[in-house]
């Protein structure tokens, strides 16, 4: 949620910065409608604060003229309750719109992320060489010669959008997930496991909501009253679960990290480049988080950067990393930058990272807050999050960019010794 003072004070600069990623009649509507409400919530609290200091005073004049015995009736004195009462039920209703019109504003895109979509994406960084491949054959062709992935008895189980890892496959997925955790309790993340059902709450805090509502699995209102949801990825988690909290200056940057499946509804993909495990309705991904002082945001966002991209380096994977354009990147987000890995069959990348910097705007949402030193005063934390990694794209990648002439594939060095062997072969 963005800062209604700034609203306020420059408006113009507001309006100039989500146009990177909104219309900017759009974006003068939802303007003009939260300045039209913050006004109206303001002369309602005056209203207010003026109605209960007269009945303040006219309380004490009533004590005065009761013991005079010139009290006035019992039925003027329920009129004005009835008066105040009715000014704060119009309050609640003036702030639900405000916060309602407030939560369509998506965050400030930083100075240095340009407008537009996808197609003004800038690759930034490249690591390595696409690998010189003879006969291309693709990820689902592989892991089904392989061994690795059970696609059939997956839809079987789930329906469209799911599948089973078998055998080897199994056991490279969970070796890569188990690989990622060492690295980033090393790195001095804290390792948590939070619960794959979340309130309504949560969903709000990290601004998928209410956008991005039916994107997720709810529970039905029967089972669930309270709202829940299946985690669409672990950082609602780690976000949700420091809601309301004023964390300790001294602790900052606080450093988190979970491991969960993640749930989608968003629909599988059929053609070429989203088949197999690319794009389903559950996968696999391990998201570290910061929460930092706001002059601590730019190097954490650099460490968490470089951090993920040293796994995938290390697993010896070609890859480019891109700075994503306002309206590629989620609302939430400030700046984002994607690490996407070579996929031989299609000719193209996959995003398997997504660092992201969201300044203070899940902060706000949240009320995640932090004390200066020695102060009363307390201020919004920054927060960042980062795929570290996906696995359901990085294991493709890892198939095709290792594949053999002879059918085999290379298992990536660092892994060998958690599988037990240095080549996936054919099943016979």
């Amino acid at each position: 949620m963005l800062d209604m003072e700034l609203i306020r004070k420059d408006r113009e600069a507001v309006a100039t910065a989500l146009a990177k990623r909104l219309d900017p009649a759009e974006v003068n509507r939802v303007l003009d409608e939260v300045q039209r409400l913050d006004q109206e919530r303001r002369a309602l609290i005056s209203e207010i604060d003026a109605e209960r200091q007269r009945r303040k005073a006219e309380a004490r004049a009533y004590a005065e003229a009761k013991r005079a015995g010139t009290a006035p009736e019992p039925a003027k004195l329920e009129a004005e309750r009835k008066q105040l009462a009715e000014l704060e039920s119009q309050l609640d209703e003036v702030q639900s719109r405000l916060r309602e019109a407030m939560s369509e504003l998506p965050n400030l895109p930083a100075d240095d992320v340009v407008p537009g979509g996808k197609e003004a994406n800038r690759v930034v960084k490249t690591f390595g060489e696409p690998p010189k491949i003879e006969k291309v054959r693709d990820h689902v062709e592989l892991s089904r010669a392989l061994g690795l992935v059970d696609y059939e008895r997956g839809v079987k189980l789930g329906g469209s959008g799911f599948w089973i890892y078998t055998g080897l496959g199994a056991r490279l997925e969970w070796a890569l997930i188990n690989w990622f955790i060492e690295h980033h309790i090393k790195a001095g993340y804290q390792f948590l496991l939070p619960p794959h059902l979340l309130l309504h709450s949560a969903g709000y805090a990290a601004g998928q909501f209410p956008k991005f509502y039916e994107d997720v699995y709810h529970l039905d209102r029967e089972s669930a009253p309270r709202g829940q949801f299946l985690l669409p990825t672990s950082e609602t988690a780690i976000l949700g679960a420091y809601q309301d909290e004023i964390l300790e200056t001294a602790k900052l940057p606080l450093k988190a990290f979970a491991y969960t499946p993640c749930y989608r509804r968003e629909a599988a993909g059929s053609h070429s480049d989203e088949r197999g495990t690319v794009r389903g309705h559950q996968f696999n991904k391990v998201e570290i988080f910061q929460f930092t002082l706001p002059e601590q945001a730019d190097m954490a966002l650099e460490e968490m950067l470089a951090h993920a991209e040293s796994l995938v380096e290390a697993l010896g994977l070609h890859y480019r990393r891109s700075l994503l354009a306002a309206g590629d990147a989620a609302a939430s987000m400030r700046k984002t930058l994607d690490i996407e890995v070579w996929m031989p069959s299609t000719g193209k990348y996959k995003e398997v990272s997504s660092v992201s910097w969201a300044g203070d705007y899940q902060a706000r949402r949240a009320a995640i807050r932090y004390r200066e030193p020695g102060g009363k005063q307390t201020r919004f934390v920054h927060t960042l999050n980062g795929s570290a990694l996906a696995t359901s794209r990085l294991f493709p990648a890892i198939l095709e960019q290792f594949q053999q002439p002879d059918g085999s594939v290379l298992v990536p060095e660092v892994l060998r010794d958690r599988i037990g062997t240095d080549r996936l072969t054919p099943v016979r």
